[in-house]
């Protein structure tokens, strides 16, 4: 009979967003995980399988330095929204209220009959609420590109610490190799 040479696996599950997909996929294989399969998910994201050898060396340190590599990963992906949260926030307040000004110009033009300084009121208050809509766009890419100058090199620094993880971790496994 054959000696097999046995290796049991543990298993893992991890659902990214899709555009995250490779950088998760060099992230764990930085800490011995193999994919197995990646399946797109209902809600647009990626469901990645793992196993890795249970008996892998350093496996503490292992964990210890992916778990953090996780953190740094989600501060990345956090930082990357709030670029354009207070921007998209600003917009849609700012975007209902030139809404109702044209709304308002819409009413005094509709409503009012035999009443020609209230028509030309109620035009002027439609043509503005047209400019704000406009406009809202505009104030909108000035809020997001500000805000993205701003973060731009806390996304830098954390990315940078991530890969500095990633490296650790991968030292880790070629160190027992070697």
């Amino acid at each position: 009979m054959q000696d097999k040479d046995f290796i049991s696996y543990e298993y893992a599950t991890k659902t990214v967003k899709a555009k995250n997909r490779a950088k998760a996929l060099d992230m764990y294989e930085a800490f011995g995980w193999e994919i197995t399969s990646s399946e797109v998910t209902v809600t647009g994201g990626v469901t990645l399988s793992m196993k890795r050898d249970r008996k892998i060396p350093h496996k503490r340190e292992l964990i210890k330095l992916e778990r953090q590599a996780e953190d740094t990963f989600s501060a990345i992906d956090k930082l990357n929204a709030a670029k354009t949260l207070g921007a998209s926030v600003f917009a849609y307040i700012f975007g209902c209220i030139a809404t109702l000004v044209l709304g308002g110009g819409m009413c005094l033009v509709m409503l009012t009959e035999n009443n020609i300084p209230a028509f030309i009121g109620g035009i002027m208050l439609g043509l503005a609420g047209f400019a704000l809509c406009g406009v809202n766009y505009l104030i909108y890419k000035k809020l997001a590109e500000r805000k993205t100058k701003q973060l731009l090199p806390v996304v830098d620094q954390t990315e940078e610490q991530l890969a500095n993880v990633l490296e650790r971790g991968n030292d880790l496994l070629k160190a027992e190799i070697i």
